[in-house]
């Protein structure tokens, strides 16, 4: 694959970013394209590794070796068709993915990886501009007519290629508009929502019929879905948030991420009028919680202009390098810094919030704090310990909670009759991801809990393997790893 010296001779690169100056000014995504050249010659880097572990790495299965070597030969055209023979949405996962497939690279053992990322993001890009990707109807429609209930990653997956496989799909969607936490999670600065808006409108063109403002057991009825349609794939996501049981909790100032993000999506969609605006302008800012979703709402207030922006970690801080006992090809557990932390933020590691402070018109106006070690001994967990005499009181007006989502919502499963497991997610295996009650099926955060957006696709693909299977007797939808038919 790719050139034969090419990981001896060509060095990693990928897209820059505009200035941090110039970025902050907007909700625009800001990297810079790189030249078809440069593209060429990463593609040039991927090493003939015998085994490529990036493969497995990548929850999807994606044909990493092949894309790359199209891309090398510039070979386009058959670049997108490789890579959407085993991903649906390689623009989404293109710009958000954390990318374990770089990770089990067989050149980043000793060397900087493959940027598989980024060339994948190029590839369908390219494909779009050039008009490849456009809408292929199914010949044969068997009839049948499937539910899908969310529209995020792995509702549209699933909705995807059950309308491929010849039946009459409709997403039922809580929100406004559709794409869940891709729309409503995802700040417009790593992902514009018209990138979004343009895959929905070939999804629309192949048949798929979306229903927005439809909340499943509540204005849209359960026992309507269980009627009217043959067989229902619950992809509603992992939506109950995490929160911290301590004093003041209630405070005004005390707010969920997502509450936050999906105020400021919306804003940038051009709606006004919120009972309570949520904004950081002119706040000294606090996020707890170091994943993806702090690292948003850090990029956030920024563009809001906040007064000072802090991030509090309650793991300890991880070193730069790959640890000890994460070896490749796992996915390690390494110190990360992204785009937004470079915009400006103060990082704390090892602390823990104690208790929210507030005044007596119950306005948050700071917090305390102390500072944990862990502790491991073999075979028993982590114990989290207090250090005497760290506590440390915080100036803020605003603190954000990043602390990701502890499972799905009871309501939609109780009305179903549908069972759950000790998480709160619904339960069913991979093997057929089959709930308990016939007909219906789950996939995607909703079943395997908080994830990724390229394993709630991969799901999606899963489950409507099986929901077609379930309707037909067979299905010649593809299992991971198999590949579709070229779709471009």
């Amino acid at each position: 694959m790719g050139k034969i010296t090419g990981f001896l001779e060509i060095e990693r690169q990928v897209e820059a970013y505009d200035t941090v100056e110039n970025r902050l000014k907007n909700y625009k995504e800001f990297t810079i394209p790189m030249k078809e050249k440069a593209l060429k010659d990463q593609g040039a880097r991927c090493m003939d590794c015998g085994v490529p572990f990036c493969q497995s790495g990548c929850p999807l299965g994606n044909l990493i070796p092949d894309f790359n070597d199209h891309v090398y030969k510039g070979r386009w055209k058959e670049a997108a068709k490789v890579l959407h023979a085993t991903n649906n949405f390689p623009e989404f996962t293109g710009r958000l993915c954390p990318a374990p497939c770089e990770e089990s690279c067989v050149l980043g053992i000793n060397e900087d990886p493959v940027a598989i990322e980024n060339i994948e993001k190029n590839i369908v890009e390219t494909a779009f501009k050039e008009g490849w990707i456009i809408a292929k109807p199914p010949k044969v429609r068997t009839g049948k007519k499937v539910a899908v209930v969310g529209s995020g990653p792995s509702g549209l997956a699933a909705a995807q290629q059950l309308n491929r496989a010849g039946h009459l799909v409709t997403v039922f969607e809580r929100d406004a508009k559709v794409g869940g936490l891709l729309r409503y999670g995802i700040p417009d600065f790593k992902l514009e929502k018209e990138i979004i808006a343009r895959r929905v409108r070939v999804l629309v063109e192949e048949g798929i019929e979306f229903k927005t403002d439809a909340h499943v057991g509540k204005n849209t009825s359960v026992e309507t879905l269980k009627s009217d349609f043959d067989a229902i794939a619950l992809c509603g996501g992992a939506t109950v948030r995490r929160g911290i049981p301590i004093k003041g909790a209630h405070l005004k100032g005390v707010v969920q991420a997502m509450d936050f993000l999906k105020q400021n999506n919306q804003r940038v969609d051009g709606i006004t009028g919120f009972k309570e605006d949520i904004l950081a302008t002119d706040k000294n800012v606090i996020v707890i919680g170091g994943g993806d979703t702090g690292s948003d709402c850090i990029g956030t207030s920024n563009r809001q202009g906040a007064k000072s922006v802090t991030n509090f970690e309650i793991l300890s801080k991880p070193s730069k390098g790959r640890p000890a006992h994460q070896p490749w090809p796992y996915w390690p557990m390494r110190l990360r810094t992204s785009s937004s932390h470079k915009e400006g933020v103060e990082r704390f590691f090892s602390i823990s919030t104690k208790e929210f402070l507030g005044n007596k018109n119950g306005d948050l106006i700071g917090l305390k704090t102390v500072e944990v070690e862990w502790i491991f001994k073999k075979g028993e967990r982590p114990e989290l310990k207090e250090v005497p005499g760290t506590e440390k009181m915080w100036d803020c007006d605003l603190v954000l909670l990043a602390l990701g989502f502890t499972g799905s919502e009871k309501t939609l499963a109780e009305q179903f009759g549908i069972e759950m497991d000790f998480r709160t997610n619904i339960k069913a295996t991979e093997k057929d991801y089959a709930t308990n009650v016939p007909g219906i099926f789950t996939a995607g955060d909703m079943r395997r809990g908080q994830s990724l957006i390229v394993w709630a696709i991969s799901e999606g693909r899963q489950a409507a393997h099986h929901v077609d299977k379930y309707l037909m007797g067979h299905s010649n939808l593809p299992l991971k790893g198999e590949g579709d038919l070229p779709r471009v």
